[in-house]
């Protein structure tokens, strides 16, 4: 009796002792290098990440600039803290200890600028929180081409491929749960023998190697409703895209060191000059209750994986994030910032599926944004066999090829004209709701919105004649030497690319059917945006 009694104790006291262990944030008061860093970016991005910036006209800055690692070594050697992630955007690292022994840190080391514990309790922060992530119901099926068309058609994603835009030089994110199998199961081998599977890194076990089982295959699937092309059977919605994958979820557990995890992933996709990130998790209730989110947290400003993902959006990325699962219960992070692409779900039929998470009056934006088909989608799993599975989690990446398509048809569109262009497309724009949001798009639609918006100033450039017979000229303006004419008919087919310049500034038409046509002019600094020129 007095063996068990013992034993009942020790039980006891390690539960209290691992009821003290807190998650926290550990802010940093500077960097090193700062300016030479800035002045000198290629030490700090990769020259994709580099032109990515500079197309889109957004400045490296301080955040770009990685944290101090010797500040980080530091504080690994500090007693009872366990270092989890960092990220050079806050300036701050994740830390797991006892309460005392983080708040320590602030006293002990005068680096550190201030504290930030995921108990709200605990401080002053926001709490952060995951939401019931997957709910993935299987059924293996014997598929035929023409039920996974119903994913691909219903957004008219097939408008795009049929004009050649099949994510081609678009570099895409894939942040998730697990990914194994991808680099040996056949629906993945025209993607690796096309050189489109890139780098991979696992962030919660901390090793490369990407592929290997850790718990789940979530990531896997997600995957496949983009990448996946297995002949006369299965397209993804963006075969050509290329891809990298992040591993930020622990499926063992619910704590917010996964948030940590996931801006960590974000920094490198936006340092390796990705241009859209996929996220088919959330965040909204944890483990330890403390932590989690009330409705009210999910403003759109207050999680910290939907503060990292506000800053990823103002460096450029597009971010494509799944609603979530959890129905009337509402969305979760980072799924509520107004800068994230937040998709629901709906069946076959384009109706509201019972499980996608509703938006509310808490978000500050139209929440979500659009829906894809959800219920029951096709995908390819870890076995390499096709099936269905329902979830959010497979609404978002079918959108997400889709956005990478459209990205690359318009490669000089800022993302909130592309984004625009998508939700004016949609079923209910004019009449949105919590459920659907703006509704299911359509990206021939899109397309037609996007050739006939001018997204940046016209810098006096003048086209004429208007009507034209024979051919067109154009009058550039004096800093610009040369650019480039594309012409495109009223279905969105280029039909005419040509290079002008102070010397040839004209182009031949002679050839071309009479009709509607779209000019789109850009030089190598600035897009003039679209003329409609019509054919005598």
């Amino acid at each position: 009796m007095k063996s068990k009694i013992i034993l009942l104790s020790m039980l006891l006291l390690n539960v209290l002792v691992f009821a003290q262990e807190e998650d926290a944030w550990v802010f940093f008061a500077d960097k090193e290098n700062v300016a030479q860093s800035i002045a000198n970016p290629i030490t700090i991005l990769t020259q994709r990440a580099i032109d990515r910036k500079n197309n889109q006209g957004i400045s490296i800055d301080e955040r770009d600039v990685p944290v101090n690692e010797a500040y980080i070594f530091q504080i690994k050697n500090a007693t009872g803290i366990t270092v989890f992630a960092k990220s050079k955007w806050f300036n701050a690292i994740h830390v797991r200890g006892t309460q005392a022994n983080i708040s320590a840190l602030e006293t002990t080391f005068g680096f550190v600028s201030s504290i930030q514990f995921a108990d709200s309790g605990l401080a002053t922060l926001a709490p952060l929180a995951p939401v019931n992530k997957f709910e993935i119901e299987d059924t293996a099926i014997d598929f035929v081409y023409g039920d996974a068309l119903n994913q691909v058609d219903m957004i008219n994603a097939d408008y795009l491929h049929e004009q050649d835009y099949t994510g081609t030089n678009i570099l895409v994110a894939v942040i998730d749960a697990g990914f194994p199998n991808v680099n040996t199961m056949g629906a993945f081998q025209r993607l690796r023998d096309a050189g489109g599977l890139l780098d991979g890194y696992d962030f919660v076990d901390r090793t490369d190697d990407i592929y290997a089982y850790a718990g789940n295959s979530h990531g896997t699937r997600v995957l496949s409703t983009m990448a996946a092309y297995v002949e006369n059977e299965y397209v993804g919605t963006a075969p050509d895209a290329k891809y990298y994958l992040f591993r930020t979820e622990d499926v063992a557990s619910e704590t917010p060191v996964e948030e940590s995890y996931w801006v960590e992933a974000a920094e490198r996709a936006d340092s390796l000059g990705v241009d859209i990130i996929n996220t088919s998790l959330g965040y909204k209730s944890y483990d330890n209750s403390n932590y989690s989110y009330n409705n009210e947290d999910l403003d759109g400003a207050t999680a910290y994986i939907t503060k990292g993902s506000n800053i990823a959006y103002e460096k450029g990325l597009l971010l494509v994030n799944s609603d979530g699962n959890s129905g009337s219960g509402g969305l979760g992070a980072p799924a509520d910032s107004p800068e994230v692409m937040s998709i629901g779900a709906v069946d076959e039929n384009g109706e509201y599926a019972y499980f996608s998470s509703q938006g509310s009056d808490y978000q500050p934006t139209q929440k979500p944004d659009v829906v894809a088909r959800g219920q029951s989608a096709f995908l390819v799993d870890e076995n390499n066999v096709i099936s269905q599975n329902s979830g959010t989690s497979f609404s978002s990446p079918i959108m997400a090829g889709a956005m990478a398509c459209f990205k690359q048809a318009f490669p000089n569109m800022s993302n909130d004209d592309l984004k625009q262009a998508v939700y004016e497309s949609a079923s209910q724009y004019n009449t949105p709701d919590y459920f659907l949001g703006y509704g299911i798009p359509n990206f021939e639609n899109a397309v037609t919105t996007a050739l006939s918006t001018n997204t940046l100033e016209n810098e006096q450039l003048e086209v004429y004649p208007n009507p034209a017979s024979q051919s067109v000229n154009f009058s550039l303006p004096v800093k610009i030497k040369q650019a480039k004419v594309y012409m495109f008919d009223i279905l969105g087919k280029l039909v005419l690319e040509a290079a002008i310049d102070t010397t040839k500034h004209s182009i031949n038409i002679g050839e071309l059917p009479r009709g509607v046509y779209v000019l789109k002019v850009q030089s190598e600094d600035i897009n003039f945006g679209t003329f409609k020129l019509i054919k005598d």
